[in-house]
């Protein structure tokens, strides 16, 4: 396992976010029912809803489990950026599915983010992205205010993303 960049390991589980760092947190509803559970659930915690974005997701693992080194890339050839890093926690609960990452070493921010879906007692099926991060290279703080709007953007994406999924597991299945 590779060292953490941060100390707040595991704060994303719970409220509050650590101070001294730029706050995320994103909420989309996505659908309904158990099916749409399960089905979400696992496409969060394999790694499908990463690279149906369009990423490259390599772990260490097929499933997100604490200590799994995972390496997240966007981009193309040159322009193609890494970040590496650790699943902190993971939680394959009856209503509550996900897990969190934290940062190592090369990665460009410091910080953590996790990506949770939790079936509701009405049925509805909601993802969830929470984080905290800070700048970790030249090129981060150079960029300033335009990489929190890109990681909000890359959070609605995802929520996106995994909608589609699931539209498109309903159609196989039915």
């Amino acid at each position: 396992m590779s060292a953490l960049t941060y100390p707040e390991v595991g704060a994303t589980r719970l409220d509050p976010l650590p101070d001294g760092y730029h706050h995320l947190r994103h909420r989309a509803r996505i659908g309904h029912g158990r099916a749409d559970f399960a089905a979400a659930g696992a496409a969060v915690t394999e790694w499908r809803m990463h690279r149906a974005t369009g990423a490259r997701a390599q772990a260490s693992a097929a499933r997100a489990e604490a200590g799994v080194q995972v390496r997240v890339s966007l981009g193309v050839g040159p322009l193609r950026l890494a970040a590496h890093c650790q699943v902190v926690w993971a939680t394959y609960e009856d209503h509550r599915i996900g897990f969190a990452y934290g940062t190592e070493a090369r990665h460009p921010e410091r910080g953590e983010e996790s990506f949770v879906v939790e079936l509701a007692d009405d049925g509805t099926v909601w993802f969830a992205v929470t984080a905290f991060s800070r700048p970790a290279t030249w090129y981060t703080r150079l960029a300033g205010p335009l990489v929190p709007l890109a990681q909000r953007w890359y959070a609605r994406r995802l929520g996106t993303t995994l909608r589609r999924l699931l539209a498109d597991g309903r159609r196989v299945r039915s």
